[in-house]
């Protein structure tokens, strides 16, 4: 099984890939397999917190599903150990739509005979990545007073896993 490449491959920001073709049918896109990412919101749905922290971005760029989904599990795990399922509410703002293509093109002895070089290269997909503006938010992670520290490492976490740096803001919530 081929192995993905490195993340510095799809991390520069581009125009969505599109197809436009007089057939309606080959103006699609067909992904090979949907995203990653196993769950977009997670903790207590129904709760109301006193404080959110957002993830937001200090640069423009696109991020694999897989390390967003890498991201969601780290921080996940600390808060639900330590806040228990409850204690906390955590959500990914954007959904990972760009669809990344490649076009394979063979090596070794006869590939001359076997690869049609870049001929017809609108590439095959390989996989699903989010575009992120600049201090556009990532996550966001609501708690309670106790829990901001906790929160925070969790983010922090979660920073490690993702190709750029990013910055953690701390909003109080309006009670009524």
């Amino acid at each position: 099984m081929p192995r993905i490449r490195k993340g510095i491959a799809y991390r520069k920001l581009e125009r969505p890939y599109t197809r436009v073709s007089k057939y309606k049918a080959k103006s699609f896109i067909k992904v090979s397999s949907g995203t990653k990412v196993v769950r977009f919101e997670s903790g207590d749905l129904k709760r109301k917190f006193q404080y959110t922290l957002n993830l937001n971005s200090k640069s423009s760029l696109q991020i694999r599903d897989n390390a967003l989904e890498s991201a969601r599990q780290t921080s996940l795990k600390l808060l639900e150990s330590t806040l228990g399922q409850s204690g906390f509410f955590m959500k990914i703002n954007t959904y990972p739509y760009h669809i990344l293509r490649e076009n394979p093109l063979a090596s070794g002895a006869g590939a001359d005979r076997v690869s049609t070089g870049m001929k017809l290269s609108f590439g095959k997909p390989i996989g699903v990545a989010l575009q992120l503006k600049e201090g556009e938010r990532l996550f966001s992670v609501s708690v309670n007073e106790q829990g901001v520290d906790i929160a925070r490492k969790a983010l922090q976490r979660a920073i490690k896993k993702l190709p750029c740096s990013f910055t953690i803001a701390v909003n109080r919530n309006k009670t009524e």
